[in-house]
Order: structure tokens, then C-alpha cells, then sequence
């Protein structure tokens, strides 16, 4: 529908939606158009490239992804929302790392699951404008849909795409999730903030794998948080040792940025960390049955993943852990596992614990020196 609000009121309606956002727990709401020309150039290179790996959805709806108006008819603007989700008092990130009898767990995934956090806040957030204008079309967006999430929040004056192809913040850095609102609302737009990574490349140091094949470029086939979330076969052979003992996603490159120092903790009580994932032992972890998986990630981003490749990435990190017999016994508990995928795992960390193999190095905690030269993973192209 078309309004006929003023600049002026316009202007006034924007600064409000920024304000209520606050109110409703975001901590930073920017307003874009939606002309992602660049960053649609980008995308289909990426594509093309064959980045994506098996994640067919990146691919399967074309340019609707770079062009709002396709997805959502009507679409002028986007409402880009931040929510920052570092849980507080939870075991420190690298102690876990190093500890390869423990599981490392994506701090974005130890709480309750965002998607239905935000999309309530969004949807509250929209239930405000309606009081405020009248009816007007809208549609909210958390992972639900072809959206160019982080392109339009950088658009939106959130923050800027890092090396490691996560937005950042000079106040906050990484640790945020995104949200978005699509709608005919002809709003003043946010002007975009400048990079500032500068000559740091210590997100591309750090990562495992070389997933991050130049700055500003992720090869998601080579992405641990893509081989233990998305991936749904084997893991393959050749990251099997890097990934360590991360189950579930990786954070080195964030853990590694100088400009998450300046992260807060959230102040989200359904973020904060469950069932003690913050630290938990991979032995233990093992044990759990079907049923023991659903009902400890009730509500958890994790439980889309199912109990089956659960499985299959503790069989990768307890292969990878010092060898004893606690270990090789939790392993041969699941040799006759119903799922050819566990079985193949769990044979192929038996052989692992088996082998006269040198220690796996530790995880580096180091960070790059100084805020100034130097955040499921679907990288940004």
C-alpha cells in the first residue's frame, strides 16, 4: 500500500521503530533500501564457484535472495534488528578448546533457539507500527527465508562484513544475531559504517580448516560449522582431525577477533547456556539415547541437526581425544548403532584411538594486538 505520511512523520516513525526495538530487547535497529546490486554480483560468483557446498536452498530460489521486492512484493525498505547473544558465566571458550575430552558447542547455539526469540520480537516490533500508521504490509525474517541478512544489516548501519565474512561492530563485535522486516513503509534510510579490519588476517590465521580461502571469501565445503550442521553424510576424511572436538559449529574466527573485546553479554535470560553444553565431556555426551538428545535440546537450535548426526560428530572429537579405554568403550557401545552413518564414524575413531598418532595442537588462544588494524555458518559470499 502506498502512505501518505510526510517526511517529516516518516522521520519521526523511523526513530520510534528504533526506540520500541530497544524496548523489545534488540540492542540496535537500522533501516535500508533494498538495492543489493554489489552484493548480488557477489553472491552468484560465489554460487558459481560451487562455495555453497550441499546447501541447495543458497541456490534454489535465484535472485529472489539480493532482491526483496521479488520475495515480498511491495517491499521498499528493510528493518534490520541486531540482538546480541554472548551467554554470560559460561566456561571460557578456549579452556574448552583445550581440553579434548570436552565438546565444543557454538555459543550461539548453548540457549534457547533465536529464530523463535526474534521472530516474536519482530512480530511485536510490527505489532507497534500498526498501532503507530495503521495496517501496512510487513513480513519477518529470522533464517526463514532468502534473505541477505548480513549484506542489508551492513546497508542498514549495523556494522560492516568482516574478513570472515561475519558482521562486526566497533561496540559490540560479532557475538549478535540478525533479524530483518521487509516492508512498504517509505522510510529514511541509515547510512552504512565504514570497515575497519585493516591488515588484521587473524580470523584467516586461525581457522581449522582454511575455510576462509581470502578475505571476505568462505569455502563453506571446508567449514567445520558446515560439516557438523549442515552437512548431512560423512565428514570427510581430510577435516576429521582439524575439527577437534567441536560437535556442534565453530567460533575460532570470532573467538580470535580483536574487536570482540569490546562484545557485552547478553542480557537475555533464554540465552543463557542449558544442560551444562558450555563444557560438557564427550564421553557423556555419547551415551545420550534418541530420547535423551530430544528432550535436553528442546527448544534448541541443536535438535535440528537430529540425534544421528549428534552422534556422528562426538565420534569425530572423541577419535580425536587422548586414547584410553573409557573412550574406545563409549565408541564400541555404538559399534552395531542402527545408522550407517554413526557406524562409519565410530570405526573410523576406534582406528583413530588405535594409532601411535602426534597429539592434535592445541587450540590457539592468541588474538591479534590492538582493536584497530583487525557472527548455523551460512557465509556471506
Amino acid at each position: 500500500m502506498t502512505f501518505a505520511l510526510a517526511a517529516p512523520q516518516l522521520a519521526e516513525l523511523a526513530a520510534a521503530i528504533k526506540t520500541w526495538g530497544w524496548e523489545l530487547g534488540f540492542q540496535r535497529i537500522g533501516i535500508a533500501d533494498i538495492d543489493l546490486g554489489q552484493s548480488e554480483a557477489r553472491l552468484l560468483d560465489w554460487l558459481a564457484a560451487g562455495f555453497h557446498g550441499e546447501m541447495n536452498y543458497m541456490a534454489r530460489h535465484g535472485v529472489k535472495r539480493s532482491r526483496p521486492a521479488e520475495l515480498v512484493p511491495g517491499t521498499v525498505r528493510v528493518i534490520a534488528a541486531r540482538m546480541d547473544y554472548g551467554p554470560p558465566d559460561v566456561a571460557e571458550p578456549w579452556s574448552v578448546l583445550r581440553h579434548p575430552e570436552l565438546g565444543y558447542v557454538s555459543r550461539y547455539a548453548l540457549g534457547r533457539d533465536y529464530h523463535k526469540i526474534l521472530r516474536q520480537r519482530l512480530q511485536r516490533l510490527a505489532g507497534r507500527i500498526a498501532a503507530a500508521v495503521g495496517p501496512f504490509g510487513y513480513r519477518a525474517f529470522v533464517d526463514s527465508a532468502p534473505v541477505l541478512e548480513k549484506s542489508l544489516a551492513e546497508k542498514a548501519g549495523l556494522g560492516w562484513i568482516g574478513k570472515h565474512s561475519n558482521l562486526l561492530d566497533r561496540r559490540a563485535g560479532s557475538w549478535f544475531f540478525l533479524g530483518e522486516m521487509y516492508v512498504d513503509l517509505p522510510l529514511p534510510v541509515d547510512s552504512p559504517t565504514t570497515t575497519h579490519c585493516g591488515r588484521c588476517a587473524a580470523c584467516l590465521d586461525i581457522c581449522p580448516t582454511q575455510a576462509i580461502v581470502a578475505p571476505y571469501r568462505v569455502d563453506a565445503r571446508r567449514c567445520i560449522s558446515y560439516h557438523t550442521i549442515e552437512l548431512p553424510g560423512p565428514i570427510p576424511l581430510e577435516f576429521r582431525r582439524a575439527i577437534g572436538n567441536r560437535i556442534y559449529g565453530c567460533d575460532d574466527c570470532q573467538l580470535v577477533c580483536p574487536w570482540n573485546r569490546f562484545a557485552q553479554p547478553s542480557v537475555e535470560p533464554d540465552f543463557r547456556a542449558r544442560h551444562g553444553l558450555d563444557a560438557p565431556g564427550l564421553v557423556e555426551l555419547f551415551g545420550w539415547d534418541e530420547a535423551g538428545f530430544l528432550r535436553r535440546t528442546e527448544g534448541s537450535a541443536i535438535r535440528r541437526i537430529g540425534h544421528e548426526r549428534w552422534l556422528r560428530n562426538i565420534a569425530v572429537a572423541l577419535g580425536n581425544a587422548p586414547c584410553s579405554m573409557k573412550v574406545a568403550a563409549a565408541l564400541k557401545a555404538r559399534l552395531a548403532h542402527p545408522s550407517a552413518l554413526v557406524r562409519e564414524h565410530v570405526v573410523w575413531a576406534l582406528a583413530e584411538q588405535a594409532t601411535d598418532r602426534p597429539a592434535i595442537p592445541p587450540a590457539c588462544g592468541s588474538t591479534a594486538a590492538g582493536p584497530g588494524p583487525a557472527t548455523a555458518c551460512v557465509p556471506h559470499p
